[in-house]
């Protein structure tokens, strides 16, 4: 019995994690800095021994299953991932620099952050988009 509602209350504070590291994961994609694939591999992971339908949704879902098939599957990103990518890291970090920031070593650390996200974007293997079928072999 009480192995029972251990076994229960475990699930749901894994979903509860799970979908918080959704919520953060979804944030990331628009904050620079903030990572999207880390929370949602710990989401489906959270989901993967708590509940196999959240798993299967965020696994199958359009907007964010990809970030994790492509991880699990060694992909890499497309090169439209990566300039999205940077170029919000950019625009972000730019702006918070000018609009923000009034120190200059502070504005020299952002300046050194964005470099390295943009060094270790630009060193993730390039996934090339799986080849359409042949219209000769699929009318």
């Amino acid at each position: 019995m009480i192995a029972a509602v251990s076994r229960q209350i475990f699930r749901f504070v894994l979903v509860v994690i799970g979908s918080v590291s959704v919520a953060l994961g979804v944030i990331g994609i628009f904050v620079p800095l903030m990572p999207t694939t880390v929370f949602l591999l710990l989401a489906a992971a959270c989901y993967a021994r708590s509940s196999d339908r959240f798993y299967r949704r965020l696994v199958e879902s359009r907007w964010l299953g990809g970030y994790i098939r492509a991880n699990r599957e060694g992909r890499g990103m497309t090169r439209g991932q990566k300039t999205w990518t940077l170029a919000l890291l950019w625009i972000g970090i730019g702006a918070s620099a000018v609009f923000s920031i009034e120190a200059w070593w502070l504005r020299g650390l952002l300046l050194l952050i964005a470099v390295g996200v943009t060094v270790h974007v630009a060193r993730i293997q390039v996934a090339v988009p799986a080849a359409l079928p042949d219209a000769e072999t699929h009318p």
